[in-house]
């Protein structure tokens, strides 16, 4: 699902993927799929790209013991996350596989969600019909991806930052996906319902939000691209953390929601 020039998901960046996803914006966030989503007691739905659970574990409470929830990921760091998170709930599954070759059959679930997954997949196409396949006529799949275009934020150096983010969408394939997902959507046979965007806003640098943790995933991920060196991160981390004690600190990240149905 990734290639080399994609973000490692090794044991420091799973955890710190875990951290970021804690922060109160991307529980929002979560909330907001949830809300759309719309599961009820007794469904059957896959989780493609569980990473640390978090979402599988909301699902499962959702759907209760008379469901099913299944949670996939090609990282084995992610799934142990998620197998210590869902422990207690017998009704989830979690399992190695990619979402280019679902192992499930045809029409086993009711719903499907990748947050922040399919910007990672080479053969987008390719996953979108698998997600299709697998989905009961009727049947709907939220999908959830940025546009790292969509970034605004404050800083005392703007080229060096533009490097910084131009580096940082190296490590997605579709760093612009929002814009033709519904064109995939529906050249894969589904309907597409509903297009909406959630914004994670932050006017304050803290270990509590999360522009902190992606300037974390950020700060290991760039040096040696773009000709950035290790100096000038720790510089452009430092301006941010000055700006945020000047009370002189702001960050908006669009993440974009498409709510599809299989019909």
């Amino acid at each position: 699902m990734t290639t080399r020039n994609t973000l490692a998901f090794d044991t420091a960046t799973a955890r710190r993927i875990e951290a970021n996803y804690l922060t109160p914006e991307v529980v929002a966030q979560r909330r907001e799929i949830m809300r759309r989503l719309e599961l009820k007691p007794g469904e059957h739905v896959i989780d493609i790209g569980t990473g640390p659970g978090l979402l599988t574990d909301e699902m499962a409470r959702a759907v209760g013991p008379g469901g099913r929830v299944v949670g996939i990921d090609l990282s084995n760091e992610m799934l142990a996350m998620s197998r210590v998170r869902c422990a207690a709930q017998a009704w989830v599954e979690l399992g190695q596989a990619d979402a280019v070759t679902l192992p499930f059959a045809k029409a086993t679930f009711d719903a499907a969600v990748s947050a922040q997954v399919y910007e990672y997949v080479g053969d987008l196409a390719r996953a979108l019909a698998e997600a299709r396949r697998v989905l009961r006529p009727g049947g709907r799949l939220l999908v959830l991806d940025t546009d790292w275009d969509s970034i605004v934020w404050n800083t005392s150096d703007r080229p060096r930052t533009t490097r910084m983010l131009t580096a940082w969408k190296e490590h997605v394939i579709h760093p612009h996906l929002p814009r033709t997902l519904g064109r995939r959507l529906k050249d894969a046979g589904f309907v597409v319902e509903d297009i909406g965007v959630f914004t994670l806003v932050n006017s304050e640098y803290g270990q509590h939000t999360v522009s902190h943790g992606l300037a974390a995933l950020m700060a290991a991920f760039v040096p040696g691209r773009q000709g950035i060196s290790e100096a000038e991160v720790a510089a452009w981390v430092a301006d941010l953390r000055e700006l945020g004690a000047a009370d002189n600190y702001f960050f908006s990240l669009n993440r974009y929601l498409f709510l599809a149905r299989n019909p």
